[in-house]
């Protein structure tokens, strides 16, 4: 892997080398304060005021030449225009041919001034963020802040691009124009908005646009908990990716079999207690039938991440037959009496998560300017399942019999996924193209996660979060770290969990503990809800599977206002620390220590904990992409599959855990699972406050 300096420097136009940020100096300039505050010729406000003015001087040169780039191009589509509306009075062919290669031309004169703008920004953040690491000062919060809301603000023409929108419109319009009737069309875009111009310039530039914007808010909340990576410079020009390749279908089905394993995995959650009991087991044992599930996964997540090396419609064809199989034991289990039967079916099961797919599949085959929209689709796909699952559940309340097999609210979740994974299976056969892998040989395939807090998000989301991690001068991370002298083999992908677990530093391995935490808190609140409500308050299957679907369907509001509303209006990292102690309350709540326990307070405190949950996780993904190595952000043992593995480790403990509780008594089972979680939320928010304190 190449140092970002070096990246920067091969990625700059030569004829305008003068005018970027000058990265490589700055990055020496930090060195030296070091230095000089380690022998105490320097002072900390000294070097914040010196450093400051270095760069008000780097944006006022950025934004003068932007302004001076944008003039003369808004000078030659001015000319352009006037061709144009002579044309009108008397249109010939050959002069619209040449007027709308003259418009092309502008358009990529455009393009190169929209990288220009992106490599700058980049390399601003990727300077602060090293400023902040070495120093420990939240100088970035200050910075930004005290630039962005000046009256006179030159960081706004920086990322808020000011004045391009303009010149792209006008491009697209008149472009449009000579498209339509070789220049005698009636209707602008402005009158036909969703009919898209048809052209690879405007197309290009559009999706530069779009990079520079990363997209709405929302969107780009929503994605962080897909942990798919993006680059992280623009292409050159002449270095677009074909999107040849590209294939919709193809990523539908990606997506449908997101949606799919995750109501597999939730659809069983209402009835399991009653399916154990109907074997002649207890009602607790619901946990490790649950749980059986994401066991297999610990195990699956390694060889689908490993496959997708190679491959990406075979581990989709295994992930369907696996859960056919796995489903049609399921529900074969009830007429065989065997509880054997009913866990390795819910193993099987756990054996065809292919989630690790599904994210490759987005990162290395989608094109980079919807790839925001499908991150996006992956979460929501999770979510819809989620919610999906329980609430059909609840409609499969019948019984009857075909022969020697049974159909009831116990066997009819299995034979329903059954079919649907089979309806899947044929499905895929037809319509999957698997992509082209041209340079399998020679690298290694990027992996699907962690994204990366591109600056391109825009004065919503400014600079704002800076690493967790303790300054160093040894840092393993070349996100931060970009010395271009430092060995090759430091920037390659790690090769096995002890490599990957050494390259975790405390900052990553406390956001890894929170996401444990969260997992383990919401399978307990989740999984043991059949047992807790029907001992509580009689409730029916239907009761319980309309109250899981209605903490799935929270998923998407809550990211929805999280994401448009409050992470414009505070940091990730208070965001994160109000959610843990929110969950912390929900679970304090649920706790039975009043008689009788009600249903206002567990519904009341399920809520609370879950949502808060909800929060916690987009936010703690986004953390944990900023702090983790980019060697992890590649190969088979990559940051994404850390990060799963955590949260299902996390889902088999606690589903064990309730297995285990159910020995003390169906009355003492909701105390005895909520210690646990407890206990790890109160570590968790001790981790984060000392690791916040000891760097600020």
């Amino acid at each position: 892997m190449v140092a970002f300096g070096k990246k920067l420097k091969e990625r700059q136009l030569e004829e305008w080398q003068g005018y970027y940020i000058n990265y490589k100096l700055m990055k020496k300039k930090v060195k030296q304060y070091a230095q000089q505050m380690e022998v105490g010729t320097q002072d900390r406000r000294h070097v914040l005021k010196d450093f400051s003015r270095m760069l008000d001087n780097q944006i006022e040169k950025i934004v003068l030449f932007l302004l001076e780039q944008q003039g003369l191009l808004a000078s030659r589509i001015a000319k352009l225009d006037e061709r144009l509306n002579a044309l009108q009075e008397e249109p010939e062919i050959s002069q619209i041919t040449e007027l709308r290669e003259a418009y092309r031309a502008a358009g990529q004169d455009l393009l190169r001034l929209l990288y220009f703008v992106e490599i700058n920004a980049i390399g601003l953040r990727k300077i602060l963020k090293k400023f902040d690491k070495r120093f420990g000062y939240r100088f970035t919060d200050y910075y930004v802040k005290t630039r962005a809301n000046h009256p006179y603000s030159q960081l706004q023409q920086v990322f808020k691009h000011v004045g391009i929108g303009a010149v792209v419109g006008a491009i697209s319009r008149n472009l449009h124009e000579l498209q339509d009737r070789q220049g005698r069309s009636y209707l602008s875009i402005y009158d036909q908005p969703v009919i898209p111009l048809q052209d690879p310039v405007v197309d290009s530039i559009k999706a530069a646009v779009d990079r520079l914007s990363n997209s709405t808010n929302f969107l780009n909340f929503l994605a962080q908990h897909a942990l798919i990576m993006q680059e992280e410079l623009p292409a050159p020009i002449e270095e677009q990716v074909d999107d040849s390749n590209y294939h919709f279908m193809s990523l539908i089905l990606n997506l449908a079999n997101t949606f799919l394993y995750m109501v597999n995995t939730y659809i069983v959650v209402p009835t399991a207690d009653d399916y154990s009991m109907s074997l002649g087991a207890a009602a607790t044992v619901c946990g490790i039938v649950i749980g059986a599930m994401a066991v297999a996964q610990v195990f699956s997540s390694v060889y689908f991440s490993a496959w997708s090396n190679r491959s990406y419609f075979r581990p989709l064809i295994f992930s369907s037959v696996a859960l056919f199989l796995g489903n049609t034991l399921y529900a074969l289990a009830y007429d065989l009496q065997s509880l054997w039967v009913l866990l390795i079916g819910r193993l099987c099961c756990g054996l065809g998560s292919a989630r690790a797919v599904n994210r490759r599949y987005i990162s290395d085959c989608v094109p980079l300017k919807i790839r925001m929209q499908a991150s996006a689709g992956f979460v929501s796909a999770s979510a819809l399942g989620m919610a999906c699952g329980p609430a059909l559940a609840g409609l499969l309340q019948t019984k009857f019999k075909i022969y020697k097999l049974t159909f009831n609210q116990n066997t009819l979740p299995g034979w329903v996924m059954a079919v649907a994974w089979l309806i899947y299976l044929i499905w895929l056969c037809i319509s999957f193209r698997e992509p082209p892998r041209e340079n399998e040989e020679n690298a290694p395939q990027e992996s699907n996660q962690v994204q990366n807090d591109t600056l391109e998000n825009g004065l919503h989301q400014p600079l704002l979060i800076t690493s967790l991690e303790k300054p160093s001068d040894k840092d393993d991370d070349p996100e931060v770290d970009d010395s271009e002298e430092a060995p090759e083999e430091s920037r390659l992908p790690v090769t096995s969990f002890g490599a990957a677990y050494r390259l975790l530093t405390p900052s990553v391995k406390v956001q890894l503990l929170i996401y444990f935490m969260l997992k383990y808190a919401m399978e307990v609140l989740l999984s043991e809800s059949s047992v807790v409500t029907t001992y509580y308050f009689r409730w029916s299957t239907s009761s319980v599977a309309i109250f899981l679907a209605c903490l799935g369907l929270t998923v998407l509001p809550v990211n929805i206002f999280v994401g448009s509303y409050i992470s414009n209006m505070f940091e990730d990292r208070q965001i994160l620390l109000v959610s843990e102690i929110l969950v912390l309350i929900g679970i304090l709540l649920s706790f039975n220590v009043i008689i009788p326990y009600s249903v206002v307070q567990y519904v009341g405190s399920g809520l609370i904990m879950f949502v808060s949950a909800e929060v916690l996780e987009g936010v703690n993904l986004a953390l944990l992409s900023r702090v983790m190595s980019s060697r992890l952000s590649r190969g088979t043992y990559n940051g994404g599959l850390l990060s799963t593995e955590a949260g299902t480790i996390a889902r088999v403990i606690a589903d064990g855990t309730i297995t285990l509780a159910g020995y003390l008594g169906r009355s003492m089972l909701l105390n005895v699972t909520l210690i646990p979680s407890l206990f790890i939320c109160v570590v968790s928010i001790v981790a984060t406050c000392y690791t916040y304190n000891s760097l600020y």
